[in-house]
Protein backbone atom coordinates (compact mmCIF):
# COMPACT_ATOMS: atom_id res chain seq x y z
CA UNK A 1 0.00 0.00 0.00
CA UNK A 2 2.76 2.41 0.91
CA UNK A 3 4.40 1.24 -2.06
CA UNK A 4 1.46 2.46 -4.47
CA UNK A 5 1.39 5.62 -2.62
CA UNK A 6 4.86 6.39 -3.25
CA UNK A 7 4.76 5.39 -7.03
CA UNK A 8 2.17 7.70 -7.76
CA UNK A 9 4.29 10.20 -7.14
CA UNK A 10 7.91 8.58 -8.78
CA UNK A 11 8.37 8.56 -12.88
CA UNK A 12 8.42 5.50 -14.60
CA UNK A 13 11.76 4.33 -15.57
CA UNK A 14 13.44 2.77 -18.73
CA UNK A 15 16.51 1.69 -17.61
CA UNK A 16 19.47 0.18 -19.91
CA UNK A 17 22.11 -1.52 -17.75
CA UNK A 18 25.22 -1.78 -20.00
CA UNK A 19 28.71 -2.62 -19.47
CA UNK A 20 30.36 0.55 -20.20
CA UNK A 21 27.10 2.64 -19.55
CA UNK A 22 23.62 2.36 -17.61
CA UNK A 23 21.28 5.40 -19.85
CA UNK A 24 17.74 5.82 -17.91
CA UNK A 25 14.68 6.84 -19.60
CA UNK A 26 12.06 8.58 -18.58
CA UNK A 27 9.02 9.36 -20.64
CA UNK A 28 8.31 12.66 -19.22
CA UNK A 29 12.02 13.54 -20.01
CA UNK A 30 13.80 11.95 -21.94
CA UNK A 31 17.13 10.09 -21.54
CA UNK A 32 17.93 11.78 -17.95
CA UNK A 33 21.05 9.58 -17.10
CA UNK A 34 24.21 8.38 -19.18
CA UNK A 35 26.96 7.53 -17.10
CA UNK A 36 29.82 4.78 -17.11
CA UNK A 37 29.14 1.88 -15.75
CA UNK A 38 31.40 2.53 -12.79
CA UNK A 39 31.34 2.77 -8.83
CA UNK A 40 34.59 3.51 -7.10
CA UNK A 41 34.19 1.69 -3.50
CA UNK A 42 36.08 2.48 -0.41
CA UNK A 43 37.28 -1.08 0.94
CA UNK A 44 37.90 -0.08 4.25
CA UNK A 45 34.26 1.08 5.45
CA UNK A 46 32.52 -0.31 2.15
CA UNK A 47 31.05 3.33 1.63
CA UNK A 48 30.51 4.21 -2.05
CA UNK A 49 32.35 7.44 -3.01
CA UNK A 50 31.05 7.83 -6.33
CA UNK A 51 28.66 6.84 -9.30
CA UNK A 52 29.34 7.32 -13.26
CA UNK A 53 31.39 9.54 -14.88
CA UNK A 54 33.36 10.76 -11.31
CA UNK A 55 34.22 7.21 -10.82
CA UNK A 56 35.25 6.22 -13.96
CA UNK A 57 38.01 8.86 -14.09
CA UNK A 58 39.83 7.60 -10.95
CA UNK A 59 40.26 4.34 -12.71
CA UNK A 60 43.44 2.88 -12.76
CA UNK A 61 44.52 5.66 -10.61
CA UNK A 62 42.95 4.91 -6.87
CA UNK A 63 45.29 4.25 -3.82
CA UNK A 64 44.77 0.82 -2.37
CA UNK A 65 41.73 1.07 -0.42
CA UNK A 66 40.19 2.82 -3.10
CA UNK A 67 38.64 0.63 -5.46
CA UNK A 68 36.79 1.82 -8.57
CA UNK A 69 34.26 -1.06 -10.36
CA UNK A 70 32.71 -2.35 -12.68
CA UNK A 71 29.88 -4.06 -11.19
CA UNK A 72 28.51 -5.72 -14.28
CA UNK A 73 30.49 -8.22 -16.76
CA UNK A 74 29.24 -8.88 -20.16
CA UNK A 75 26.36 -7.19 -19.45
CA UNK A 76 25.12 -9.31 -16.57
CA UNK A 77 25.69 -8.62 -12.85
CA UNK A 78 29.12 -9.28 -11.12
CA UNK A 79 29.02 -7.54 -7.90
CA UNK A 80 24.94 -7.68 -6.69
CA UNK A 81 25.97 -5.12 -3.43
CA UNK A 82 27.28 -2.32 -5.61
CA UNK A 83 24.93 -3.05 -8.76
CA UNK A 84 22.29 -2.48 -6.16
CA UNK A 85 23.63 0.73 -5.19
CA UNK A 86 24.26 2.27 -8.45
CA UNK A 87 20.51 1.45 -9.21
CA UNK A 88 19.79 3.45 -6.69
CA UNK A 89 22.02 6.43 -7.13
CA UNK A 90 20.18 6.62 -10.62
CA UNK A 91 16.68 5.97 -9.36
CA UNK A 92 17.60 8.79 -6.59
CA UNK A 93 19.53 10.98 -9.33
CA UNK A 94 16.16 10.88 -11.38
CA UNK A 95 13.85 12.20 -9.05
CA UNK A 96 16.38 14.35 -7.25
CA UNK A 97 14.00 17.75 -8.18
CA UNK A 98 11.30 16.14 -7.19
CA UNK A 99 9.44 16.07 -3.59
CA UNK A 100 9.69 12.60 -3.36
CA UNK A 101 12.14 10.85 -0.41
CA UNK A 102 11.85 7.64 -1.21
CA UNK A 103 11.07 7.14 -4.73
CA UNK A 104 9.21 3.65 -5.66
CA UNK A 105 9.01 3.62 -9.63
CA UNK A 106 8.14 1.44 -11.95
CA UNK A 107 10.94 0.17 -14.90
CA UNK A 108 11.80 -1.99 -17.29
CA UNK A 109 15.36 -3.02 -17.54
CA UNK A 110 17.19 -4.41 -20.81
CA UNK A 111 18.76 -8.01 -20.56
CA UNK A 112 21.45 -9.85 -22.49
CA UNK A 113 19.85 -12.77 -24.59
CA UNK A 114 22.31 -15.25 -22.88
CA UNK A 115 21.14 -14.91 -19.26
CA UNK A 116 20.36 -17.51 -16.58
CA UNK A 117 17.58 -17.80 -14.48
CA UNK A 118 20.43 -16.89 -11.66
CA UNK A 119 21.64 -13.31 -13.47
CA UNK A 120 18.03 -13.11 -14.18
CA UNK A 121 16.71 -12.94 -10.46
CA UNK A 122 20.07 -11.25 -9.40
CA UNK A 123 19.00 -8.10 -11.52
CA UNK A 124 15.25 -8.49 -10.51
CA UNK A 125 16.48 -8.47 -6.54
CA UNK A 126 18.95 -5.03 -7.44
CA UNK A 127 15.76 -3.22 -9.31
CA UNK A 128 13.88 -3.77 -6.43
CA UNK A 129 16.45 -3.59 -3.58
CA UNK A 130 17.31 -0.04 -5.16
CA UNK A 131 13.56 0.84 -4.78
CA UNK A 132 11.76 -0.09 -7.74
CA UNK A 133 8.06 -1.35 -7.08
CA UNK A 134 7.43 -3.17 -10.12
CA UNK A 135 9.73 -4.19 -12.74
CA UNK A 136 9.82 -5.91 -15.91
CA UNK A 137 12.92 -7.47 -17.93
CA UNK A 138 13.23 -7.12 -21.75
CA UNK A 139 15.58 -8.82 -24.16
CA UNK A 140 18.09 -5.98 -25.28
CA UNK A 141 18.39 -6.55 -28.64
CA UNK A 142 14.57 -6.56 -28.68
CA UNK A 143 14.14 -3.32 -27.22
CA UNK A 144 17.00 -1.77 -29.76
CA UNK A 145 14.16 -2.82 -32.37
CA UNK A 146 11.47 -1.27 -30.46
CA UNK A 147 14.07 1.73 -30.10
CA UNK A 148 14.81 2.04 -33.83
CA UNK A 149 10.99 1.55 -34.65
CA UNK A 150 10.94 -1.67 -36.52
CA UNK A 151 7.62 -4.08 -36.57
CA UNK A 152 8.93 -6.50 -34.25
CA UNK A 153 5.14 -7.71 -33.45
CA UNK A 154 4.63 -8.25 -37.02
CA UNK A 155 5.26 -12.01 -39.11
CA UNK A 156 8.64 -10.44 -40.58
CA UNK A 157 12.13 -10.81 -40.17
CA UNK A 158 14.32 -8.09 -38.09
CA UNK A 159 17.60 -8.78 -37.63
CA UNK A 160 19.88 -6.51 -35.20
CA UNK A 161 23.19 -6.69 -34.37
CA UNK A 162 23.78 -4.94 -30.87
CA UNK A 163 27.79 -4.68 -30.53
CA UNK A 164 28.04 -3.71 -26.68
CA UNK A 165 30.17 -2.74 -24.43
CA UNK A 166 30.85 -6.39 -23.14
CA UNK A 167 28.96 -8.29 -25.96
CA UNK A 168 27.80 -8.40 -29.17
CA UNK A 169 24.20 -9.83 -29.46
CA UNK A 170 23.29 -10.94 -32.97
CA UNK A 171 19.31 -11.64 -33.11
CA UNK A 172 16.76 -12.08 -36.12
CA UNK A 173 13.67 -11.58 -34.19
CA UNK A 174 9.60 -12.13 -35.40
CA UNK A 175 6.57 -11.98 -34.30
CA UNK A 176 7.36 -10.13 -30.79
CA UNK A 177 10.00 -12.94 -30.52
CA UNK A 178 13.83 -14.09 -30.89
CA UNK A 179 14.01 -16.81 -33.77
CA UNK A 180 17.75 -16.98 -33.78
CA UNK A 181 20.61 -15.88 -32.24
CA UNK A 182 24.30 -15.84 -31.03
CA UNK A 183 25.99 -13.58 -28.71
CA UNK A 184 29.72 -13.66 -27.75
CA UNK A 185 31.71 -11.74 -25.41
CA UNK A 186 33.97 -10.04 -27.80
CA UNK A 187 32.47 -6.13 -27.92
CA UNK A 188 33.58 -2.75 -26.89
CA UNK A 189 35.58 -4.03 -24.39
CA UNK A 190 37.68 -6.54 -26.22
CA UNK A 191 38.14 -3.86 -29.05
CA UNK A 192 40.11 -1.78 -25.99
CA UNK A 193 42.11 -4.49 -25.48
CA UNK A 194 43.40 -5.41 -28.62
CA UNK A 195 44.47 -2.27 -29.33
CA UNK A 196 45.86 -2.23 -25.68
CA UNK A 197 48.02 -5.61 -27.17
CA UNK A 198 48.81 -4.07 -30.02
CA UNK A 199 50.75 -1.18 -28.76
CA UNK A 200 52.55 -3.44 -26.20
CA UNK A 201 53.80 -5.62 -28.92
CA UNK A 202 54.42 -3.26 -31.49
CA UNK A 203 55.73 -0.27 -29.59
CA UNK A 204 56.73 -2.05 -25.84
CA UNK A 205 54.54 0.62 -24.69
CA UNK A 206 51.75 -0.26 -21.55
CA UNK A 207 48.96 2.40 -21.99
CA UNK A 208 45.76 1.90 -19.80
CA UNK A 209 42.07 0.66 -21.54
CA UNK A 210 40.61 4.23 -20.95
CA UNK A 211 43.60 5.53 -23.57
CA UNK A 212 43.10 3.05 -25.95
CA UNK A 213 39.33 3.45 -25.97
CA UNK A 214 39.92 7.00 -26.55
CA UNK A 215 42.13 5.88 -30.30
CA UNK A 216 39.51 3.11 -31.29
CA UNK A 217 36.95 6.73 -30.56
CA UNK A 218 38.82 9.07 -32.68
CA UNK A 219 41.15 6.74 -34.98
CA UNK A 220 39.05 3.54 -35.51
CA UNK A 221 37.75 2.07 -38.52
CA UNK A 222 37.23 -1.40 -40.01
CA UNK A 223 37.74 -0.34 -43.46
CA UNK A 224 40.28 1.45 -45.38
CA UNK A 225 39.63 5.29 -45.08
CA UNK A 226 39.85 8.05 -47.59
CA UNK A 227 42.64 9.75 -46.19
CA UNK A 228 44.76 8.76 -42.56
CA UNK A 229 44.17 9.58 -39.58
CA UNK A 230 46.91 9.12 -36.52
CA UNK A 231 47.41 10.32 -32.89
CA UNK A 232 49.74 10.63 -30.15
CA UNK A 233 49.40 7.42 -27.44
CA UNK A 234 50.96 8.03 -24.34
CA UNK A 235 52.58 5.48 -21.64
CA UNK A 236 54.85 3.53 -19.58
CA UNK A 237 57.89 2.04 -22.17
CA UNK A 238 58.13 -1.86 -20.72
CA UNK A 239 62.65 -1.50 -21.65
CA UNK A 240 63.23 0.89 -19.30
CA UNK A 241 60.18 1.87 -17.13
CA UNK A 242 60.03 5.82 -18.19
CA UNK A 243 57.30 7.48 -19.89
CA UNK A 244 56.71 7.38 -23.53
CA UNK A 245 54.56 8.83 -26.34
CA UNK A 246 54.22 7.49 -30.03
CA UNK A 247 51.89 8.09 -33.32
CA UNK A 248 49.63 5.59 -34.16
CA UNK A 249 47.60 5.43 -37.26
CA UNK A 250 44.14 4.27 -38.58
CA UNK A 251 45.77 1.12 -40.20
CA UNK A 252 47.73 0.19 -37.10
CA UNK A 253 44.67 0.34 -35.19
CA UNK A 254 42.55 -1.49 -38.01
CA UNK A 255 45.17 -4.24 -37.65
CA UNK A 256 44.55 -4.56 -33.99
CA UNK A 257 40.72 -5.15 -34.48
CA UNK A 258 40.49 -6.86 -37.32
CA UNK A 259 40.38 -10.43 -35.60
CA UNK A 260 37.75 -9.45 -33.54
CA UNK A 261 35.35 -8.17 -35.93
CA UNK A 262 36.19 -10.69 -38.58
CA UNK A 263 34.93 -13.25 -35.58
CA UNK A 264 32.27 -11.19 -35.24
CA UNK A 265 31.27 -11.36 -39.12
CA UNK A 266 31.38 -15.20 -38.92
CA UNK A 267 29.03 -15.35 -36.02
CA UNK A 268 26.68 -12.47 -38.10
CA UNK A 269 26.54 -15.48 -41.02
CA UNK A 270 26.67 -18.47 -38.75
CA UNK A 271 23.35 -16.84 -37.56
CA UNK A 272 21.76 -16.30 -40.92
CA UNK A 273 22.77 -19.90 -41.73
CA UNK A 274 20.20 -21.40 -39.23
CA UNK A 275 17.52 -18.61 -39.84
CA UNK A 276 14.88 -19.91 -41.80
CA UNK A 277 14.08 -19.11 -45.76
CA UNK A 278 11.60 -17.32 -45.56
CA UNK A 279 12.89 -14.91 -42.89
CA UNK A 280 16.36 -14.84 -44.94
CA UNK A 281 14.33 -13.57 -47.67
CA UNK A 282 12.37 -10.81 -45.43
CA UNK A 283 16.39 -9.99 -44.13
CA UNK A 284 17.69 -9.99 -47.51
CA UNK A 285 15.14 -6.98 -48.75
CA UNK A 286 14.96 -5.05 -44.69
CA UNK A 287 18.50 -5.34 -44.20
CA UNK A 288 20.93 -5.63 -40.89
CA UNK A 289 20.55 -3.15 -38.50
CA UNK A 290 23.30 -2.43 -36.36
CA UNK A 291 22.96 -0.81 -32.67
CA UNK A 292 25.09 -0.07 -29.84
CA UNK A 293 28.02 1.58 -28.83
CA UNK A 294 30.08 -0.48 -31.90
CA UNK A 295 28.24 0.04 -34.51
CA UNK A 296 29.90 3.74 -34.31
CA UNK A 297 33.34 2.19 -35.48
CA UNK A 298 34.12 3.48 -38.98
CA UNK A 299 33.33 1.44 -42.20
CA UNK A 300 31.84 -1.66 -39.94
CA UNK A 301 29.05 -1.50 -41.94
CA UNK A 302 30.11 -1.87 -45.54
CA UNK A 303 32.83 -4.96 -43.60
CA UNK A 304 29.36 -6.79 -42.60
CA UNK A 305 27.96 -5.92 -46.03
CA UNK A 306 30.68 -7.23 -47.81
CA UNK A 307 30.55 -9.82 -46.44
CA UNK A 308 27.11 -11.02 -46.07
CA UNK A 309 26.36 -9.80 -49.53
CA UNK A 310 23.05 -8.09 -47.42
CA UNK A 311 22.17 -4.15 -46.83
CA UNK A 312 23.40 -3.05 -43.41
CA UNK A 313 22.35 -0.11 -41.41
CA UNK A 314 23.48 1.55 -38.81
CA UNK A 315 20.70 2.94 -36.52
CA UNK A 316 20.31 6.58 -35.88
CA UNK A 317 22.03 7.26 -31.98
CA UNK A 318 22.59 3.83 -31.80
CA UNK A 319 24.36 4.13 -28.17
CA UNK A 320 20.97 4.87 -26.69
CA UNK A 321 18.51 2.61 -29.24
CA UNK A 322 17.97 0.28 -26.18
CA UNK A 323 17.32 3.46 -23.76
CA UNK A 324 14.67 4.36 -26.49
CA UNK A 325 13.23 1.10 -26.55
CA UNK A 326 12.42 0.56 -22.97
CA UNK A 327 10.92 3.91 -23.37
CA UNK A 328 8.87 3.36 -25.96
CA UNK A 329 7.52 0.42 -23.85
CA UNK A 330 6.80 2.18 -20.73
CA UNK A 331 4.24 4.16 -22.92
CA UNK A 332 2.99 0.79 -24.99
CA UNK A 333 0.98 -1.44 -22.38
CA UNK A 334 0.27 -4.10 -25.32
CA UNK A 335 3.71 -4.18 -26.80
CA UNK A 336 5.32 -5.06 -23.79
CA UNK A 337 2.94 -7.94 -23.25
CA UNK A 338 4.16 -8.99 -26.03
CA UNK A 339 7.76 -9.17 -25.62
CA UNK A 340 8.85 -8.96 -22.08
CA UNK A 341 10.33 -11.61 -20.94
CA UNK A 342 8.94 -13.99 -17.36
CA UNK A 343 10.12 -13.06 -14.51
CA UNK A 344 12.46 -15.86 -12.29
CA UNK A 345 9.94 -16.98 -10.70
CA UNK A 346 7.01 -17.19 -13.31
CA UNK A 347 9.55 -19.00 -16.18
Amino acid sequence: MFNKILGKFSWDLGIDLGTKNTLVYTPEKGIIVNEPSVVAVNTRTDEVLTVGESAKRMVGKTPSHIKAVHPLVNGVISDFEVTEKMIKHFIDKVHSESFVLAPRPRTIIGIPLEITEVEKKAVEDAAKSAGAREFHLVKEVMTSAVGIRLPVTEPQANMVVDIGGGTTEIAVLSLGGVVSWKSLNIAGNVFDSNIVEYVREEFNILTGEQAAENIKIKIGSATQLKEQLEMEIKGRDLMNGLPKAVMINDTQVRNALSRSINQIIENIKTTLEVTPPELIADIYEQGIYLTGGGALLRGLHKEISQATKIPVRVADDPLTCVARGVGALLNDGPLLQKVLVPGSNEA
